[in-house]
């Protein structure tokens, strides 16, 4: 079974390639798991939507 990476994700937010990751419930401990080691993690703003969806946006 494949495993999702979002350390990619995470830095292309970061450069500004893209805007929002956008994370399912069901990927919610994956993503956090890469997240939490992120130095500047608190500029990684998540706002929760509908059906236990999570998008995430970088604030500089």
């Amino acid at each position: 079974m494949f495993e999702h990476s979002f350390e990619e994700e995470i830095q292309q937010l970061k450069e500004g390639t893209i805007t929002e990751i956008v994370i399912q419930q069901k990927d919610f401990s994956l993503f956090r798991e890469a997240w939490k080691v992120q130095e500047d993690r608190e500029k990684i703003i998540g706002e929760a939507g509908l059906n236990g969806k999570i998008i995430y946006r970088f604030v500089n």
